[in-house]
């Protein structure tokens, strides 16, 4: 019987150097309760903090033991103690703060940018030229990668424990919490929540050809937009079928019916069979994600690996380690601009196809 190790690699590599001057832009909650949080955790060194609001920039410096406040981002990113630079603005604004950011391309080492990587394929584009132009690391923020059910199903499908991938799925059920300034875009799911689904398909998978997606109004919402709850195929060459259902409506939930909101995937392979959940339809409470497998290597079994992570905030240290790692050795992060550049184009895709009514394939964005 083959061998089946069960020591699966789901946490984060982490740099041997922490100490990298880290200067987040934005102190909302994504900042204050997930960077900020994961960052002392893993024992990274956060130095200065700067908002819209200076208000809201030292409240959170206050409570998350941030040295140095600033009123604007451009005073942050003249500080030579900045070497990371940490973005979460809205997507129209990363632009501007990373335009500035390169200019300081002397003790400015890397970025992070928070998903999505600008309004458009063509926006992120820029942004990644700009990065490459002046020799600054750039990730991206796409912290489902880091879910330790996802990394422990991508360990299972690079040891082969599944086979040959068949069949994919992810199923949400939850409500979001939308931002104000997505009242300034027609567009809703696909490019803030879908994002993540999208971006994990092709961690764990690779590049799809193409994409077909439906989608209608989320009743809830009251701000128009084109895309509320969407459904969508994604098709692979080798003939593996991904789909997700991104239900950010779930029924009358806050209307006064009962609720049942989830997040479940599902993999199906040649050689097995793997399913999970994401804990984070439960936060603030700290729910793991999970994960069930049965493979014909262990016939009758099922293994139910279990870790005392989350993916909010633990997730966050992944994706800040990864940029570490890269400044440290010279290498392009695992989670780069220049890669997350094709989950920009699918998400273009999945648009392209809502507004057509048919399949739509990467390469009509790409070029």
């Amino acid at each position: 019987m083959p061998d089946l190790d069960l020591d699966l690699d789901y946490l984060p590599r982490m740099p041997a150097r922490k100490d990298f001057g880290i200067g987040c832009i934005g102190a909302g909650f994504i900042v204050r309760d997930c960077h900020l949080v994961a960052y002392r955790n893993a024992g990274f060194n956060p130095v200065a903090i700067a908002s819209r609001s200076r208000a809201r920039a030292e409240e959170t410096a206050r409570l998350r033991n941030v040295p140095k406040v600033y009123d604007t981002s451009q005073q942050l990113l003249d500080d030579p103690a900045v070497e990371i630079v940490d973005i979460a603005y809205p997507p129209h604004e990363q632009i501007g703060v990373i335009r500035e950011a390169v200019r300081r391309r002397g003790h400015v080492r890397g970025i992070l940018a928070q998903k999505p990587l600008g309004v458009s394929y063509a926006e992120g584009k820029e942004i990644v030229h700009l990065c490459e132009e002046a020799g600054i690391p750039l990730a991206v923020n796409q912290n489902m990668r880091y879910d330790q059910s996802i990394r422990a199903l991508k360990c299972l499908l690079d040891r082969g424990v599944l086979g040959e991938p068949v069949l994919a799925t992810i199923e949400m059920r939850a409500i979001p919490h939308w931002m104000p300034w997505q009242q300034d875009y027609d567009w809703l799911t696909l490019r803030i929540m879908s994002i993540h689904h999208l971006d994990a398909f092709r961690f764990l998978f690779g590049d799809p050809e193409r994409i077909f997606c439906s989608a209608r109004k989320d009743p809830r919402t009251k701000f128009d937009h084109r895309d509320g709850i969407c459904l969508y195929i994604i098709e692979y060459a080798g003939g593996l079928r991904c789909a997700a259902w991104d239900d950010v409506w779930t029924g009358p939930a806050r209307e006064g019916a009962e609720k049942d909101i989830y997040i479940k995937w599902r993999v199906e392979g040649t050689d097995g069979l793997a399913w999970g959940t994401i804990g984070w339809p439960d936060y603030p409470s700290p729910s793991a994600s999970t994960l069930h497998f049965t493979t014909n290597r262990r016939p009758g079994y099922w293994f139910h690996p279990r870790w005392t992570q989350v993916w909010f905030p633990d997730a966050f240290e992944g994706t800040m380690a990864q940029l570490l790692c890269a400044v440290e050795t010279g290498t392009e992060p695992e989670i780069s601009g220049r890669d997350n550049l094709k989950t920009l184009a699918l998400v273009d895709a999945a648009y392209q196809s809502l507004d057509e009514g048919r399949a739509v394939a990467i390469r009509e964005i790409t070029g």
